[in-house]
């Protein structure tokens, strides 16, 4: 979970919402450190072959299914998530990687 502003974002909710994308295939979302709001989400996504992200149409897109505030304020593009053996996204990894990050 992300606390943005107070308000409280679950990240599944938003993986969820970018995965019901077009042209997303896979979606995480973790916590970038903001000196204004405390935190505020990010989305790394990894597209389908072949696609290509409008970030217009995907605020838009985004719109329809979520708050303003649940919403990633970046989206980094990957060729792959990073997984551990079990299968789960390592988003401390992410997070380390993450070009807006301190």
């Amino acid at each position: 979970m992300i606390i943005s502003g107070g308000e409280n974002v679950y990240c599944a909710e938003v993986e969820n919402a970018l995965a019901s994308h077009a042209e997303i295939l896979d979606a995480a979302v973790y916590g970038r450190a903001d000196e204004k709001w405390g935190e505020v989400p990010v989305a790394a996504v990894v597209l389908r072959p072949g696609s290509t992200l409008d970030l217009d149409a995907l605020r838009t897109f985004l719109d329809a299914h979520l708050a303003r505030f649940k919403q990633p304020k970046a989206v980094v593009v990957l060729d792959v998530l990073p997984r551990n053996a079990g299968g789960k996204v390592i988003k401390s990894i992410l997070r380390d990687r993450d070009p807006g990050s301190c």
